[in-house]
């Protein structure tokens, strides 16, 4: 099948211009001016933007995790995604204790393979990291799987210290493979929190007090520094704050292989949310923090101090007791009131795969934070060549996966968590309006969404094989 887009302006991380686009099968077979139509449908863009299909690179689908499930799968959570202009997520395989890598990853294929609707890949998040599970580390790669997660922090469950974080820096290198860290100092957080919850300060914005912009801060310093000792790369997800990039800056101007994300809850959500009465649905770790650190954050982006904007997608209900009805069937998982009364037990975890790109959009592009090309650079150009799908995912080129957005940058929308793909009872966007909306998404050449118009199917979506020796951007 072909389908041949016509007079578009298309956006890339580099350029703007008009052209058209011949898609055969799953890839860009042909651009240029006035192409024919020959036996092609013809779609009309004029007037229209053309983008890469956005790429998330940090989710968490499905996820056990506090006690309950995150509550998007790999067919909600996709679908999601796809309304919101994303074609492609990394999802994190957590290894169990006393579980191979190889065993955690074929788990996630379980979990993914009947349900996805969409492109995905997965990084693996080691919480066992024995001699074994070590010498295992670079034969993931021949999955497909060139990522590893490490946690500096939840004490106790998934903490590592700094041997063995220096250690698989190493390993990760040889194999050609990037270490990612969630940064922030475990042991401070697990003193401040005992200390918080035994002297009675439980309300919601202690858990913002209980993970300082300092702790933060400090892991990423030591991961940086441990990275540059390995000569290895290292990928510091959902970073918050001004004092955190500082240390990422920090070796980045003396030429070390590091890089970083934040989140658009980051950009846009402070500790006054987590007063609010509904104040639980704004719990994520690292916490949302201060104005000036949503400022600062706008600011990094747009200089390349940070390298991409994902999500750390994870949702969870706020109020888990009452169903809601998601495609017809009813819905009903514990959420957020499992912390009612006590910051400490609250689900961590916000959504975001289907917002990020529309919130980016409307107020980063539209306010003028950040420009066009900027926007997918950060979105999908710069994550692709990070995690090694580049230059088949991440850009419109010829060759390249048909994973693509035509935009209507007129369009207009309020959000409401009721007329979302998410699949919980809330957004924390509620009411905010876009300007800029996805028209058409095609993954790897089909039309998975069309307006308000769904047409993926459980399992029909695709593995993503990534390479090693990603590029450092």
């Amino acid at each position: 099948m072909k389908t041949l887009i016509k007079g578009g302006t298309i956006i890339t991380a580099s350029d703007t211009y008009e052209a058209d686009l011949l898609i055969a099968d799953d890839r860009i077979a042909l651009m240029g001016a006035d192409l024919p139509a020959e036996d092609a449908k013809v779609v009309d863009a004029t007037g229209k933007m053309i983008t890469p299909g956005g790429i998330d690179v940090h989710t968490h689908l499905e996820l056990p995790f506090f006690g309950t499930v995150s509550s998007d799968d790999f067919y909600t959570g996709q679908k999601a995604a796809a309304f919101g202009g994303t074609t492609t997520h990394i999802d994190f395989v957590i290894q169990a204790k006393g579980e191979s890598l190889h065993q955690a990853i074929e788990n996630w294929h379980k979990k993914a393979g009947s349900k996805s609707a969409a492109n995905y890949g997965f990084h693996v998040a080691i919480t066992d990291l024995t001699d074994e599970v070590m010498d295992e580390i670079p034969s993931i790669a021949d999955e497909g799987v060139t990522s590893l997660k490490l946690f500096m922090a939840y004490k106790g469950v998934f903490q590592v210290d700094d041997t063995t974080l220096f250690k698989s820096l190493m390993k990760a290198a040889e194999a050609g493979m990037i270490t990612m860290v969630h940064a922030e100092n475990g042991d401070v957080l697990d003193v401040l929190i005992k200390e918080n919850v035994s002297t009675g300060n439980l309300a919601t914005a202690y858990h913002a007090y209980s993970h300082p912009a300092w702790a933060e801060a400090e892991a990423t310093m030591r991961a940086v520094a441990l990275a540059g000792i390995a000569g290895a790369p290292l990928y510091v997800v959902h970073m918050t704050c001004e004092e955190s990039v500082d240390q990422l800056r920090y070796g980045r101007e003396r030429g070390l292989p590091v890089m970083g994300e934040t989140c658009p809850q980051y950009l846009f959500f402070t500790v006054d949310n987590l007063c609010q009465s509904d104040g639980a649905k704004y719990v994520c770790s690292p916490p949302v923090r201060v104005e000036k650190d949503n400022e600062y954050l706008w600011n990094a982006l747009a200089a390349g101090h940070l390298q991409a904007v994902s999500t750390d997608h994870c949702p969870f209900m706020y109020e888990g007791t009452k169903p809601i009805e998601y495609e017809g069937e009813q819905y009903q998982m514990a959420g957020k009131e499992l912390g009612q009364g006590d910051f400490s037990k609250i689900p961590n975890g916000m959504h975001g795969i289907e917002d990020r790109m529309l919130v980016l959009w409307t107020y980063g592009v539209g306010k003028g934070r950040i420009s066009p090309n900027k926007f997918v650079e950060l979105t999908a150009t710069n994550p692709a060549k990070i995690f090694g799908m580049y230059p088949s995912k991440g850009v419109v080129a010829v060759g390249a996966d048909a994973d693509l957005v035509i935009w209507d940058t007129e369009a207009t929308k309020v959000i409401s968590w009721k007329n979302m793909h998410t699949r919980t009872d809330h957004n924390v966007y509620e009411g905010w309006e876009l300007i800029g909306l996805p028209e058409r998404v095609y993954v790897r050449g089909q039309l998975l969404v069309h307006g308000e118009t769904w047409n993926g199917e459980p399992g029909g979506g695709s593995y993503v094989r990534r390479s090693t020796h990603a590029q450092i951007v």
